[in-house]
């Protein structure tokens, strides 16, 4: 059986839709951090070093808005709790994700 491969060229194409998803700089990030599970906010800011909490709420917000995050309200009075987890969708991403490692630990020092 011959590999398929799209033309991820093409607007239309549902490959380079995902990629596009996923090539923004911190996306991959917060799937690794949410991989351990449920974190609040404050807690993934503290494993994404760098990234402000600007950056952390719109890139969460993003990846809610496709289906990647969940965000779950722990407490509704103020100040509001609340965490956030991949969903089953987000979750499907660990195997890709774990090959890309893998291809880093291998090729990583090739230059």
């Amino acid at each position: 059986m011959a590999l398929v491969v799209p033309d991820v060229l093409e607007e239309s194409c549902t490959t380079r839709q995902a990629l596009e998803r996923l090539a923004a700089k911190w996306r991959v990030l917060v799937v690794y951090a949410l991989l351990a599970g449920a974190q609040r906010h404050s807690e993934l800011r503290r494993r994404l070093p760098g990234i402000t909490q600007k950056v952390l709420t719109e890139t969460l917000r993003g990846m809610e808005s496709d289906g990647l995050v969940e965000r779950r309200v722990l407490k509704d009075t103020a100040p509001q709790h609340v965490e956030y987890a991949l969903t089953e969708l987000g979750k499907t991403l660990q195997e890709p994700l774990a090959a890309i490692c893998a291809w880093a630990a291998e090729h990583g020092d090739r230059r």
